[in-house]
């Protein structure tokens, strides 16, 4: 059976595993983007950011595309930093330590990762999106050194930060992982795969 192309839109090569992963065993064969493509996050929403890059690489590629857009959430912060999360700060170190300025003491540290995903057909139309959301509670000092937000973001049904879930526990209860199980029969059905 010949595998059918599906580009993923990002050049970032853990997030690009990581989807693959979670597609599983399909009859599916997954790029990522080309390296020369480089779509500027304009949109206000985080659907929107992931239709600029779902569609600029279907485009590019003429494949079918996923992509996604994801942030963290912060209750105390009014949401802050969301669709900005990427950009909060120049690196990950500073993300971290202005996170947890901006929180000092408060206790109300409820928070959640939000990722909306989109399935772009080859011309780059929207054939569908889904929205996962994985809720917890941001820690006062990092648990491991070297992390992203992922090293602060505590999972209550876990036990251990959103950086430390394995595979299975990333696509039950990560944010892209509940994203894409939504998204799934859309693939399924885009490609001919449903019973």
């Amino acid at each position: 059976m010949t595998k059918t192309l599906l580009t993923i839109a990002s050049n970032n090569p853990k997030k690009v595993a990581e989807i693959e992963a979670m597609l599983g065993p399909l009859p599916i064969q997954v790029n990522r983007q080309p390296s020369d493509l480089n779509v500027e996050e304009t949109g206000s929403t985080y659907l929107e950011n992931a239709l600029l890059k779902g569609i600029a690489a279907a485009k590019k590629t003429n494949n079918w595309t996923i992509a996604d857009d994801s942030g963290l959430e912060v209750d105390a912060l009014n949401g802050a930093p969301g669709i900005y999360s990427a950009r909060y700060a120049k690196n990950n170190a500073t993300k971290i330590k202005k996170i947890l300025e901006e929180l000092a003491d408060t206790p109300y540290r409820s928070a959640r990762f939000c990722s909306v995903m989109v399935l772009c057909d080859p011309t780059g139309n929207l054939i569908s999106s889904s929205e996962g959301i994985c809720w917890g509670e941001l820690l006062k000092i990092p648990a491991y050194p070297e992390g992203e937000f992922e090293s602060i973001f505590w999972v209550k049904e876990t036990k251990c930060t959103y950086g430390e879930l394995n595979h299975e526990q990333l696509t039950k209860l990560g944010s892209r992982g509940k994203a894409a199980r939504a998204l799934a029969p859309f693939l399924l059905d885009a490609f001919g795969l449903k019973n």
